[in-house]
């Protein structure tokens, strides 16, 4: 799993980045960690809920030469072990100390350039977009992945595709309200298209 820290270029809140006089500027805002954890375990099993049927069709499989109710209770405690394995990686991220810039109450200033987090007039943590992986639009907020940081060169085979597979989403969480104006939040959209993070399709926001 990557962590928070490979993600968003390796470091936590740093002395203030200049932005752009012309940077959208939003209201602060927090994500909690129990939010964090409601949206991450929604995505995560929802795309991997079929891996849960490996551990019960393994722990099934002697069944075909021995008939017995013990391997269907092998096989569920197989998939619950499994389940508590895969969602304790989604609740660990909150505990971890490199994650906790993601929880800190913050305002966003993006522009064509960077997009900076910032706690506080002196303490920023500056984004290019290139960190951003993809945009998903809910409803009521924006939330923004980054891109999971590089390997290690010569990694088995087994462990990149563990790594990617079992990965853990992290994300910035914009919500619609933060943002000043209705003008602030179509602009912001219009940037996101620009930068191919939102289909060039995609209508301005709905306030």
């Amino acid at each position: 799993m990557n962590q928070p820290n490979q993600r968003g270029g390796g470091g936590g809140f740093r002395q203030a980045q200049q932005s752009s006089p012309l940077a959208i500027r939003t209201k602060k805002s927090q994500l909690t960690t129990d939010a964090y954890t409601r949206l991450v375990m929604g995505e995560v099993w929802k795309k991997d809920w079929v891996y849960a049927l490996i551990p019960f069709a393994l722990g099934l499989l002697p069944a075909i030469f021995v008939h017995s109710w013990w391997w269907l209770v092998l096989a569920v405690v197989l998939t619950v072990l499994f389940v508590l394995f895969r969602s304790a990686q989604v609740t660990g991220v909150t505990q971890m100390e490199q994650s906790k810039p993601l929880f800190e109450r913050m305002n966003f200033e993006m522009d064509q350039k960077q997009l900076l987090l910032r706690v506080g007039p002196e303490k920023a943590m500056q984004l290019t977009w290139d960190m951003i992986g993809r945009v998903r639009r809910d409803s009521d907020a924006y939330l923004l992945y980054l891109k999971p940081g590089t390997p290690p060169e010569g990694m088995a085979a087994w462990r990149l595709w563990l790594g990617r597979t079992f990965d853990v989403p992290v994300f910035l969480h914009l919500p619609m309200r933060i943002f000043n104006s209705p003008n602030d939040l179509k602009l912001f959209e219009s940037l996101l298209r620009r930068k191919n993070l939102l289909p060039a399709e995609a209508g301005a926001a709905a306030v």
